[in-house]
């Protein structure tokens, strides 16, 4: 199952950056892990916020969420879901 999802970022203004800084580390770390896995196909940036686009192929929508909440930076995002399918047009056959 393939879902797109943003991910906004909004740390407080009063976390000592030491606290952010270990957080954002062990973010980094999970987020490439799930990435090399295949798990976290995709991720971009967006311009000019603390945000992202990313793309996850993953087995349920339970697997989904224990994967997104189990982030470090969880507690501190918020996060919009969509379901995608294949298009009937798209020429990638390797797309689910």
């Amino acid at each position: 199952m393939l879902f797109h999802v943003r991910m906004n970022v909004k740390l407080p203004a009063n976390m000592p950056a030491d606290v952010a800084n270990e957080i954002k580390a062990r973010e980094k770390t999970y987020s490439q892990e799930l990435q090399r896995s295949g798990k976290w196909r995709h991720i971009w940036r967006l311009v000019g916020e603390y945000a992202n686009y990313s793309i996850f192929e993953v087995g349920s929508n339970a697997e989904l969420h224990d994967l997104l909440s189990a982030l470090p930076l969880f507690p501190y995002m918020e996060i919009e879901v969509t379901p995608l399918c294949r298009h009937p047009s798209s020429v990638r056959d390797g797309d689910a």
